[in-house]
């Protein structure tokens, strides 16, 4: 499982400049990273000098390194398609739920209520607020459970997204509310008519995708995985909402140890500059006395713009100290001189004679939430009900397989020589 590092904080203080040169410095160290941004922007992109798109790209000049742009509203359509069916099912016939001319059985009142649901539900299109951070989320663990990444470095939309996204489960819950209420009004009649499978249907999806926001929202919640890293500038308004953001992600646990001030006046010789340097350096002295578990780094204003690779490793320099080749253990490693992370691999591989040893990094999981098995010779580690295709030097059965899990470690011993006689 990759290390997942957040950088979050008010629009235009340098989150995808941060972001952007984190995972090139990282990919610099030998690591295999992906950056990950749901900025519709594309201002990734522009950052980097090279196009990236929907799924990982490599980038050129960085070996290791890996882009995604990922667009969540194109994406909305899928994720209830039960309830989509369901609401369309509703809507035909006639209209009145699809209860055609046996609406005329119905109240009056009833009819006039339930052409009002419909109408808010329509109204609303059908959007969940948060949805779009939900789907950018669900996306990313996708990438974070996958073994062969060791890094992931998603560059966040404004952190008022991210906190609309950890609220999502009670919101899916309220929002729901209406779509029930409906389904009340015309539910006797509609289960004498087509059953109750479409009401329970939409039912078990809502919840279903409820339990994946909740599972999202306890890996950001788990430190030995995530790192949340807020960025912002010396200025009231970047403070405020930088204080008002760590209380808020406080509140839903999520680990915040690094704050990063960017775009400090330099010192000069000039009254201008130098008043001004004071009053940004008297707000970082506020912040960092308010946020005392919170190591405060500072960035200052350069002289030119940041795009392109040369200018983000300039950037990276700065923050992390000159570029070091990490050994090939999963770790920890310790990195950084302003900013500061612990990462860990998310896989090592190594040949013992003729075992073949693969370890995975699942740090916080337990064993019924790991699965193991073999097709055709393809070994798949799943979890939680999501299977990935693990690479091995030899076609491999599972069965053959000796795995432990130890320590946040998943060991797998492979035997180089297959016995013909097992499945």
């Amino acid at each position: 499982m990759a290390r997942l590092l957040l950088f979050g904080g008010k629009g235009g203080v340098g989150k995808t400049t941060t972001s952007a040169a984190t995972a090139v410095w990282l990919a610099d160290s030998g690591l295999r990273v992906l950056l990950v941004s749901s900025d519709p922007a594309h201002s990734t992109s522009d950052s980097l000098g090279v196009e990236i798109g929907s799924e990982p790209t490599p980038v050129d000049g960085v070996d290791g390194l890996f882009g995604l742009e990922m667009d969540p509203e194109s994406k909305i359509s899928a994720v209830l398609p039960k309830l989509g069916d369901m609401m369309n099912g509703m809507g035909s016939s006639g209209g009145m739920g699809g209860l055609g001319s046996l609406s005329m059985m119905l109240d009056p009142n009833a009819k006039q209520e339930m052409d009002e649901m419909r109408s808010e539900v329509q109204a609303s299109d059908m959007v969940i607020p948060g949805l779009d951070e939900a789907l950018a989320f669900d996306e990313l663990l996708r990438h974070v459970e996958d073994p062969t990444w060791d890094v992931i470095v998603f560059d966040t939309a404004p952190t008022g997204h991210t906190l609309r996204f950890l609220s999502l489960p009670e919101l899916i819950e309220n929002w729901s509310d209406k779509i029930i209420r409906m389904m009340r009004v015309s539910g006797g009649l509609r289960s004498m008519l087509f059953g109750r499978k479409e009401s329970d249907s939409m039912k078990e999806e809502l919840e279903r995708f409820r339990r994946r926001v909740l599972h999202v929202r306890r890996v950001l919640s788990n430190p030995d995985i995530t790192s949340f890293t807020l960025v912002t500038i010396p200025e009231r308004m970047g403070i405020n909402e930088t204080l008002r953001a760590h209380q808020s992600l406080c509140e839903y646990e999520l680990p915040v140890p690094n704050c990063l001030v960017n775009r400090v006046t330099p010192e000069f010789e000039h009254p201008f500059l130098m008043n001004r340097r004071q009053s940004e350096l008297a707000r970082i002295e506020e912040l960092s006395s308010q946020l005392e578990t919170v190591d405060i780094a500072t960035m200052e204003l350069l002289d030119d713009e940041v795009v392109g690779l040369e200018q983000l490793r300039n950037v990276g320099n700065r923050l992390y100290g000159k570029v070091k080749q990490l050994d090939d253990s999963l770790g920890p490693h310790l990195i950084g001189s302003e900013l500061k992370h612990s990462i860990h691999r998310g896989m090592k591989r190594e040949i013992l004679r003729d075992i073949e040893r693969i370890h995975l990094h699942y740090p916080g999981i337990n064993r019924d939430e790991l699965s193991l098995r073999s097709n055709e010779g393809i070994l798949y580690v799943g979890l939680n009900g999501r299977e990935r295709e693990v690479e091995t030097s030899v076609p491999t059965k599972a069965s053959q397989v000796k795995a432990k899990l130890e320590n946040d470690v998943l060991q797998l011993d492979i035997p180089l020589t297959q016995s013909e006689n097992s499945s």
